[in-house]
């Protein structure tokens, strides 16, 4: 069966996903409902189902509307603040859209959220703010161990998988990335290819995450390389992923 994605641009920087194969359609983490309704309309999609990442506004402020207005099921971790009647899903679950053909497997990765999950099939993963191309997402409720092992998490999969990110945030990773390595020809042949898309007004997503572990610093937390360049800039030797990742989500938040 051949299958569409494409995000459906909301707020400033937000992507919502969505999944069709020309009849029915899946969205995922839908932070505003008119948008979809006017996708789903313009194509002439029913909507299936929603998939959800974590339980932030701009993720899933659509999701009572969508599901009264077309009655579909909601898969969404364990976590009271996500609206709607949902079916919840946790780590190693298998989320079956048997009439689409698809089936994703649950990763959860805590770190921005304690409650964030990922979906995940043989073709794609949907990481909501988990990793972002070339970065990842801010630590709002997670410690640098937890979100650090969900990284790794992430990077143990296939390197063909097609990343899903839910923001436009490439090209301001890649600005920071080139801060912590300004001698990296990879990153920054990869920052003019992307300034490039942005310009023709193309997204920057999905990227590979082949491509991720190659170049994105929160990915390479075990690279002696990497260590390296974070450590001159701190001042003070690193020796362990989990003190290199705090280090550089502190350089990001404060970049």
């Amino acid at each position: 069966m051949s299958f569409q994605i494409t995000p459906i641009p909301a707020f400033n920087d937000n992507y919502i996903w969505v999944i069709d194969n020309g009849q029915l359609a899946v969205v995922v983490d839908p932070g505003v409902a008119a948008h979809v309704d006017q996708f789903l309309s313009a194509k002439q999609l029913h909507l299936h189902s929603i998939l959800i990442t974590h339980h932030h506004w701009d993720h899933v402020n659509g999701v009572e509307s969508l599901q009264q207005q077309h009655a579909c099921p909601v898969y969404a971790p364990a976590d009271e603040r996500i609206p709607g009647q949902c079916t919840v899903v946790q780590e190693g679950s298998l989320v079956e859209l048997t009439e689409l053909g698809l089936q994703f497997q649950v990763l959860e990765t805590p770190g921005h959220t304690l409650t964030h999950v990922c979906y995940v099939n043989q073709d794609w993963l949907f990481c909501g703010d988990t990793l972002f191309s070339m970065g990842c997402g801010r630590m709002f409720e997670g410690k640098p161990n937890q979100f650090n092992h969900s990284l790794n998490k992430i990077k143990s999969l296939p390197d063909d998988l097609k990343v899903f990110c839910t923001h436009e945030y490439t090209l301001s990773n890649l600005q920071f990335a080139r801060h912590l390595e300004p001698d990296n020809a990879d990153i920054a042949a990869f920052e003019a290819q992307i300034q490039a898309s942005r310009q023709a007004n193309q997204p920057s997503l999905p990227s590979q995450l082949g491509l991720e572990k190659q170049l994105n610093p929160f990915l390479r937390t075990d690279q002696a390389e990497l260590r390296q360049a974070v450590a001159q800039i701190q001042g003070s030797a690193i020796t362990d992923e989990v003190t290199c990742f705090a280090h550089i989500r502190a350089l990001k938040d404060q970049f």
